[in-house]
This record gives structure tokens, sequence and C-alpha cells, in this order.
């Protein structure tokens, strides 16, 4: 029996927070140099998800390292611009909250400020008790230890929980430790997934 839903936010429930996607819109919005920049952003794209460096140091580091025409307000700003809701899997989680049979957690990667963000921004806070995001516990999918944290923070045993994700290797490794998977193609392939395994 299912008794706890894991879901990844980037993908799921929202758009991505900062993938290749959102980067790309940025770099062209403000004309930077993709090779350059993204060279940049894979030497620190780890500290900034895993919460060891600030969204101000990474914009430092891969952006503002030499003199710009438009100011760090307006990045950041588009940068958070970028993040939409999917308002019909927003209301299905919901539902399935408001249902009070299961336990409801993210596990993401995502930056501190972003997270929060986007958290208080799309009203996550009312859906999800529990928030395994990679900034704030120092480990980031497809990592076997942030599955096994978020069981152990829950108390729930692998066959007792279910993550949803929308990216395979994020679910192979949750898959092997014992969880039950969905792969997200749209709110209703979800949902007759999880009808599968009793869940609605």
């Amino acid at each position: 029996m299912i008794k706890a839903l894991f879901w990844d936010v980037g993908g799921v429930l929202l758009s991505n927070a900062w993938d290749h996607t959102q980067r790309g819109q940025a770099l062209e919005h403000f004309s930077l140099d993709p090779k350059e920049f993204n060279e940049r952003h894979e030497l620190v794209v780890s500290s900034f998800e895993r919460g060891k460096i600030t969204l101000e140091e990474y914009l430092e580091r891969t952006v503002f390292y030499r003199p710009r025409a438009f100011s760090r307000a307006e990045f950041r700003t588009f940068m958070y611009s970028l993040s939409t809701p999917d308002p019909a899997a927003l209301a299905f989680a919901k539902s399935l909250t408001d249902s009070g049979k299961y336990r409801m957690g993210t596990i993401n990667n995502e930056s501190k400020e972003l997270n929060l963000y986007r958290i208080e921004k799309f009203g996550m806070r009312e859906i999800f008790s529990l928030f395994v995001s990679s900034c704030f516990v120092g480990l980031r999918k497809p990592e076997e230890a942030i599955y096994r944290l978020a069981l152990d923070l829950t108390q729930q045993a692998a066959e007792e929980c279910c993550f949803i994700d929308d990216r395979a290797l994020n679910l192979e490794v949750a898959k092997r430790i014992g969880m039950h998977t969905i792969e997200m193609d749209g709110v209703e392939q979800l949902r007759a997934s999880l009808r599968e395994f009793g869940v609605g």
C-alpha cells in the first residue's frame, strides 16, 4: 500500500527552474556567449544546487565576472520569470493532499533562492509537508543518498512510497532501492498510473 508520494518539481509540477531551456532563453535575451557561459556554469552548478554557493555567487562566476549592459537585478528578475506552473498537476497533487491519505513531499534538484521563490509563488507549502531539495540537504538526484534520506525523514519503507519524476535516470535509482516509480508524461497519464498502485 502506498503511504507516501514524493514528487519532482521541475518538469512535473512547474517548468524547470534553471535547466538548459531556461538558461538558453536567458542567454538569448541578454546576448551572452553560450560557450563561455556554459563552461562556467558546468564548473559551479553542483555547488549551486547543493546550496554551497548563493545565487549572487553563482551570477558573479557565470555572468558578472565582467561588466554588463544589464544589472544583476534585471538578470535575477528574468530568471524568476521563467518559472511557470502546471495548474492541472498542482491541482491534482493538492487533491491528494486534501484526501488525507498520503504523506506528500518533494525530491528535487534546485538552487536555494529559486527553490524558495517557487515554493512561495506557487503555494507549494499547501501541498507538501516535506521538501527534500538538493539545496537544503547537500545531495542531488540521482544520488542514492537523497532518496534514502527522504525515506529516513518520513520513516516510511521504500515499498510504501512512490516517486514521480520526468527523467528516467532519477527513477531508476529510486526503483533500485525499492520505491515505486512513475515517469511523468501528463496529468491524465499520472492519474492512471497512480490508480494502478491504488492511489486516488
